[in-house]
């Protein structure tokens, strides 16, 4: 189980580093999120062929395109989800389906159903039943109505004054529960962790990253939490990853004083 202590001493930690003084911190951040997303979800971009593109245009060679277009849209939708955070937009169905049209604007198919054509750049809710892996998820009828019901429990908690780890615990049940609805045809779980980083940075909370090199543990961690119903079990994992990454951020911030190196920051990998 967690310690929620240990976590709230390494945000106050990271909280009190001079990062607003580092050179490229946010986007370097965002890259790194963009780039561990992307993977997990099937992308060969290594992480410095991900800067390249985003911060110069470079398309890799020999890579798929799809993989480079799949980059720059999640990139794009993190930044969306980034600045709706100002207005504190609360979370609706057609919000979470503007991420998801963000996620799939450039990779997304069109699907031909009973329904007519859906088209999943549009950001619209699947007609059809879906399966991944082992995990078949509910049936399209539902769809609708339990998006709204997520939205209005997520919407219920948004102005309560909650504590860090209620705060947390939101955004990483939010990205459970929407990508175990799974009510879109592609992009379910990019939507989900974009929902999660929306929530995180609406309470001015460090952005979490599902690292790329913990993509089984991951993916374990969601089928143990639908089979066992406790959710206990995927907010372990995600807490685990989130001091993962405070720790990696205060690592590098240390070794970037001890160096004396006054640049950009590095990529986080």
């Amino acid at each position: 189980m967690k310690n929620i202590d240990e976590i709230v001493l390494l945000m106050d930690k990271f909280n009190s580093l001079n990062l607003s003084d580092v050179l490229d911190f946010e986007k370097f951040n965002q890259y790194a999120i963009t780039h561990h997303s992307t993977t997990i979800e099937g992308s060969t971009l290594t992480e410095v062929e991900t800067r390249l593109l985003l911060d110069e245009g470079i398309t890799p060679a020999g890579k798929p395109l799809l993989h480079s277009l799949m980059v720059q849209d999640h990139f794009k939708a993190l930044q969306f989800s980034i600045a709706e955070t100002k207005t504190k937009r609360k979370i609706t169905s057609n919000f979470i389906c503007e991420i998801n049209a963000q996620v799939m604007k450039n990779t997304g198919s069109i699907y031909n159903t009973i329904f007519g054509e859906i088209d999943v750049t549009k950001g619209k809710f699947r007609k059809g039943n879906v399966s991944a892996g082992n995990s078949y998820f509910v049936n399209y009828d539902k769809v609708e109505k339990l998006v709204t019901g997520l939205c209005e429990k997520i919407n219920n908690k948004l102005d309560n004054n909650n504590s860090i780890e209620e705060k947390l615990n939101l955004s990483f049940d939010a990205h459970f529960e929407l990508v175990s609805i799974h009510p879109f045809y592609d992009g379910n779980g990019r939507t989900s962790s974009l929902l999660m980083n929306y929530l995180q940075v609406f309470f001015n909370l460090p952005m979490a990253i599902v690292f790329k090199e913990d993509k089984a543990a991951y993916f374990e961690a969601l089928q143990a939490t639908r089979k066992k119903e406790d959710i206990n079990i995927f907010r372990d994992f995600m807490y685990a990853q989130y001091e993962k990454y405070l720790h990696k951020e205060i690592t590098a911030y240390e070794e970037m004083l001890n160096n004396k190196k006054d640049t950009h920051y590095r990529f986080l990998i």
